[in-house]
């Protein structure tokens, strides 16, 4: 099953392999394991893998490099780039300047050992530069064949309008799930009349609705999760009562709720491509069932009211880390 990245854009698996978890934020991780993960993926016909040059600083590419190693021709590479961190991995600003964006690219071709990126995305609206001049230095790696088609994460309607103008835009990569649908007042309606797709990340809302988190106990040391708003104990203990509504409707279609998370989003429309944050096969093996599901709309009427708009307790990020999305500063 394949979905088409922008109007004229080129077609992906419907559903994408979100490798971020396999270096980085979630506690350590098995290499192995990643790498037979991405391989599952791939003899399943998903083609979407997506990466980011700063997931555990390099290190995320190059267990893709191994990974897709003589498969390059079957996966269609995502990267974003642009977060800058310190050597104890702290984040410590986005830097899209033209001549910056050519120097993170130089790197990622190397690290993941090919000669061009399918999707290049800054990670972040850099509020120093110019979108035009950022996506004007992709466009002319897009010229020179290093990349094949331009991105944008978390990207106001505004922003994506202005960047669509300079070169068209594929794809916006923002967070889109039961718990997040902010996009859907302004966002969304603008990249339709764009004619841009979304590859809808944080669809579990970061393992929240998966049914394995049961309480804070559950995160590991350095776990990121630990200081999302929607973990800490008060919101936690609101948040999983939504989890216990979703699992009584899961089990009512012989579903698990993660499935029902990924088939609502799958259900928003056949231009939003949600990504799979799997660090292990069971975890991928879980999801992809949810292609499989013929909800009805009684179904997904259900599913909502389980898990209402806005019900949610805790923002997606801390306030700090949500005053830098470009995405979520007011219209005009």
């Amino acid at each position: 099953m394949q979905r088409r990245l922008g109007t004229t854009g080129p077609e992906v698996s419907a559903i994408g392999l979100g490798c971020m978890g396999m270096s980085d934020m979630y506690g350590p991780a098995d290499r192995g394991e990643s790498i037979a993960t991405i391989h599952v993926a791939l003899d399943a016909g998903i083609t979407l893998l997506d990466t980011g040059d700063f997931y555990g600083m390099g290190h995320n590419e190059m267990v893709v490099r191994r990974a897709v190693a003589g498969r390059r021709d079957q996966a269609f590479i995502a990267v974003k780039f642009g977060a800058m961190r310190d050597p104890s991995g702290a984040f410590i600003g986005y830097d899209a300047r033209p001549i910056a964006v050519k120097n993170f690219l130089a790197y990622t071709l190397k690290r993941l050992g090919t000669d061009y990126i399918d999707l290049y995305q800054p990670a972040r609206v850099d509020p120093a530069v110019p979108i035009e001049d950022t996506v004007g230095a992709i466009a002319d790696l897009v010229k020179a064949g290093h990349v094949r088609h331009l991105g944008l994460s978390e990207a106001s309607a505004e922003t994506v309008k202005r960047a669509h103008a300079v070169q068209p835009v594929a794809a916006l990569q923002i967070e889109y799930a039961l718990t997040s649908r902010g996009i859907e007042a302004a966002i969304l309606p603008a990249l339709r009349d764009l004619g841009v797709s979304v590859t809808a990340y944080g669809v579990l809302s970061r393992g929240l609705l998966s049914g394995r988190i049961r309480n804070a106990a559950t995160l590991t040391e350095g776990d990121i999760r630990r200081h999302y708003p929607r973990f800490a104990q008060d919101n936690l203990a609101a948040n999983l009562r939504l989890v216990a509504a979703l699992e009584a409707v899961a089990r009512d279609l012989g579903a698990t709720p993660a499935q029902l998370a990924f088939a609502w989003v799958l259900s928003r429309g056949d231009d939003i491509v949600p990504l799979v944050g799997a660090r292990r096969r069971d975890q991928l093996t879980e999801a992809l069932a949810a292609l499989d599901l013929k909800l009805t709309h009684d179904d997904l009427r259900r599913i909502e009211a389980a898990v209402p708009a806005d019900a949610v307790a805790g923002g997606r990020y801390a306030p700090a880390a949500m005053a830098q999305l470009d995405s979520e500063r007011p219209a005009g």
